[in-house]
Formats: C-alpha cells, structure tokens, sequence
C-alpha cells in the first residue's frame, strides 16, 4: 500500500492547490461541528458525558470513514487511494488560513477597524482596541499554530498508517481531525462538557506541535531557533501551541503577544507588515515541507 499511500498525500495536495477547501454545504468538518454543536449544552453529569463526547464522536466518525475507504478498495485499490485523499484533503487546511491572513495583515495598514473584525476568523479574541500591531501578532500566531492543527497532524496520522491499511490511514487522519475540532468548539474552560476534549487533544497535539516548530525552524533556514523558542514555548496556558508559535516568533524576530494572557519574545517589536508578509512565506515552505516528509514516511 506504500505507493497507494504517497499518491493519496498527493492527490490532498492538488486538492488544497487548486481548491483551497470543498465547499462548505459539502464539508464534512462543517457537519461534524454541527454534531458538536448539539452537544454544546447543559448536562446534569458535564464530566462523563464530556468523556463520552471525547471518545464517542472520534471513533464513530473514524471508523465511518475507515469503512467507506474498506469498501471502496473491494472495489479498486485506484478508488480506495482517490477516496483516501479525498478524505485527507477535508482533514488539513492550509492555503485559505495563508490567504486569509495575508488579506488580514494587509488591512492592518489601511483599515484597523476591518482588520480587527476579519481577524476573529483566524483567532478567538477579542479584538476590539487591539493595536495594528497586536493584529498582526494574532495573524502570525495563528499561522504557526494552524501549521500544527490544520496540517501537520492529521497529515502524519495519515502518513504513518499509509503503509499499513488506506482505511486505517483515513480513519486515522479523520479521528485526529475529529479530535481537533472537538477541542476547538468545546474546549474551554466555561464549558464543562468540554473538559475531556481539551485534554484528549493536548496529548494527541504533543508531537505534531514541536513537530510543526522544527519545520518552521528548518523553512526558516535556522534550526537555532528551536533553542530560542525553549524559553518562551511555555507561556501560553495550551502545553502545545507554544512551540510553534514561539519559534516562528524566534525566525521573525519579532514579539508575539496575547494581551494579558502571554508574550512570547519580548525584548522584539511586535510584528510589521512585511515581518507578517515573511511569515506566511515560511509557513507556506513548512507546510509544503510537511507533505514532502509525509509522502516519504508514506512510502516506507
């Protein structure tokens, strides 16, 4: 299933190419958030039924997947690997996150009041009286996180599984992704239900973080910047998204800050226009990094 598995990697990247994301009537994540959703309520026992949310919907809408791709190679294996990247494809997400911050970051210099709404789309706070500067701290953060979560970890689940089982690779990427939007949606402190789901995601996000802060490192042609992002990886209260955002901060030479919340390399100036502008340039070089090295560990 080795060559199997690298053509379904590639078919996910001309897919991303050339379609930056299905439509949103189609998108399975979309569907799944909306089963999400109905769970987003008030529970009499808000623990266990977090629990039961967090391993529950993963593993039904994996195993879904995981069938679909089974009875698609009864029929070909050619099929199987199409529906396979299909699927992986709906599991990442880089392009539109690289176009939508550059829109954002360019707004910063001609409209901060369009700026501020727009760039709720790519980070959860508020940012009402935040400076052009904090924005474009927002976008960059954003960028090196979303390298991890909307890319490198579902990628890699699938990669790693390729030559093994296609089934296992798609169910793998969809549970990962599962997981992912689970703790996006629910994952915060004022909603119990969500305790599970937080915690699932900081122990399935572990390596594919550092593993995104290394590929920043290396598309940023400084590997040093890994000892320097050490210091600060830990400031944010998630135990994963420090790490890439701390080494892109370190690559940049800029100061990324949450007001009130962390900062991270802070004897820099928060970011400028063009400091954002090279980040989405590196963040682009990592992420097309991502599908190389995972076409590789699909092949063996």
């Amino acid at each position: 299933m080795t060559l199997y598995g690298v053509l379904g990697v590639t078919i996910a990247l001309l897919l991303e190419w050339f379609f930056m994301e299905p439509p949103t009537r189609v998108h399975p994540v979309v569907w799944f958030g909306k089963v999400i959703a109905a769970t987003d309520r008030e529970w009499s026992a808000p623990r266990r039924t977090g629990l039961l949310i967090a391993l529950g919907l993963p593993a039904i809408a994996a195993i879904g997947v995981g069938v679909l791709v089974q009875i698609a190679l009864a029929v070909h294996p050619f099929v199987a690997t199409v529906l396979a990247g299909i699927v992986l494809f709906t599991t990442t997400s880089m392009r539109m996150l690289l176009e939508t911050a550059t829109d954002v970051t360019e707004l910063t210099g001609t409209n901060i009041e369009s700026a501020r709404t727009e760039v709720r789309a790519l980070a959860g706070r508020d940012a009402s009286s935040l400076s052009p500067g904090e924005v474009r701290s927002a976008v960059a953060e954003s960028l090196s996180e979303n390298l991890a979560d909307g890319l490198v970890a579902s990628l890699f689940a699938f990669a790693i599984c390729a030559p093994i089982s296609l089934p296992l690779a798609a169910a793998a990427a969809t549970w990962v992704k599962a997981v992912n939007t689970l703790d996006s949606m629910l994952g915060y402190r004022s909603k119990p239900v969500g305790w599970a789901s937080a915690r699932l995601d900081d122990a399935v996000m572990w390596i594919p973080a550092r593993l995104s802060a290394a590929l920043i490192a290396v598309a940023s042609l400084g590997t040093d910047f890994l000892s320097d992002a050490r210091s600060w990886a830990h400031e944010p209260p998630s135990p994963n998204s420090g790490w890439p955002m701390a080494t892109l901060a370190a690559a940049l030479d800029t100061r990324f800050e949450k007001p009130g919340v962390y900062t991270l390399n802070p004897r820099a100036q928060l970011p400028t226009v063009a400091d954002v502008r090279q980040g989405v340039s590196v963040v682009r070089r990592a992420s097309l990094l991502a599908y190389v090295i995972a076409g590789v560990v699909a092949w063996f």
